[in-house]
């Protein structure tokens, strides 16, 4: 299958490449932007010379259609708004990792990322694409929306206690941490090495756009949620994202056994979620560089709460991971084909 990378000069999309550059069906067959048109990609990331030999064009969606079986959006909020509606023209499959599709609804986009949203019926043309979750619905789309790579690891980590109704509902509370590739390629003052270096701050309280992304996610579970509370925090790493979850449980009689017996069961066919065994937590760096997410469990009977440790690679599982890992299940392969790496350590 041949497939076009729009956006390839950001993280997410260079992270793509990288990942496709393996892959045994899916071929990169042309990679697009709106700057430095013309010129080799290997210019831009000296990292891939002799490795990919690409050249940077621009967008233009009748071609791109006319010459590739599925097309990967890897361009900043915004830009997918004007560039799937053409798509959706086209006899083509689409995976967006931007999050223009996410929201269902326009108005919580547009107060969320303070941006005009898409149009209502394509938002709701697009699936969302959270794998261990929605598999059957993937399977049946020919449009996904990626999701953020902070509600991928907080939604992977809370859903079982969700959907078994464990928790009481207005606890929830996520304290999530990121490297700096989260913030983008794109220079700024919170990327800044003498800002960032040495340092560990906290950002967007209470008004981080995932808030919406994870919130949608979890009434759809289970109607009950009202809100969550979630923190975001910068870490003077390049890749890695925890998200720390506190709940309190619903259920008097919850054990530590139950938890892991819950966890276990609802994760035993997903090939990149790995429960980690009783009294050992994961940390960012035994995921980096794959498509894993490894979550820990702890359940203190003193308060009655319960503790979900979730971590993965932000620009992998988080990102261009997951987006492959859509691609492999909208096409048919097997969701794993082409990901199958062991984790960079140390």
């Amino acid at each position: 299958m041949k497939a076009a990378i729009i956006g390839v000069t950001g993280y997410g999309g260079i992270e793509l490449l990288r990942l496709l550059a393996n892959h045994p069906v899916i071929d990169v067959h042309s990679i697009h932007t709106s700057s430095q048109t013309g010129m080799r990609l290997s210019e831009v990331y000296p990292h891939v010379t002799k490795l990919v030999n690409l050249s940077l064009e621009d967008i233009n969606i009748t071609k791109i259609a006319n010459e590739v079986d599925i097309v990967f959006l890897s361009t900043p909020s915004g830009v997918s708004t004007t560039i799937v509606p053409e798509l959706l023209k086209e006899n083509v499959k689409i995976i967006d990792l931007s999050g223009d599709y996410r929201l269902k609804n326009p108005s919580e986009y547009e107060q969320w990322y303070k941006k005009p949203a898409a149009l209502q019926e394509d938002l709701y043309k697009a699936t969302y694409g959270l794998p261990e979750w929605n598999k059957e619905e993937i399977k049946s789309s020919s449009f996904i929306s990626n999701p953020g790579c902070y509600p991928t690891a907080t939604l992977l980590g809370l859903a079982p206690i969700v959907k078994h109704k464990l928790i009481d509902e207005k606890s929830i509370v996520i304290d999530a941490k990121s490297g700096i590739s989260g913030a983008g390629k794109s220079p700024s003052r919170t990327a800044h090495f003498a800002e960032s270096n040495d340092n560990f701050s906290i950002y967007k309280v209470n008004q981080h756009q995932h808030i919406p992304e994870i919130e949608q996610l979890l009434k759809g579970w289970d109607d009950s949620i009202p809100y969550v509370t979630f923190s975001t925090h910068l870490v003077p790493m390049t890749r890695g994202i925890m998200s720390t979850m506190y709940i309190n449980s619903a259920v008097d009689s919850l054990s530590l056994d139950q938890l892991y017996e819950i966890y276990k069961e609802r994760y035993q066919n997903a090939p990149f979620v790995r429960i980690r065994e009783k009294g050992t937590f994961p940390s960012t760096k035994e995921v980096y560089g794959t498509n894993y997410c490894d979550i820990g469990l702890a359940f203190d009977e003193r308060t009655n709460r319960i503790t979900v440790v979730s971590v993965i690679d932000n620009l992998v599982k988080g990102a261009a991971g997951q987006a492959i890992q859509n691609a492999n299940i909208l096409c048919g392969l097997e969701e794993n084909t082409g990901l199958n790496y062991v984790p960079l350590f140390p």
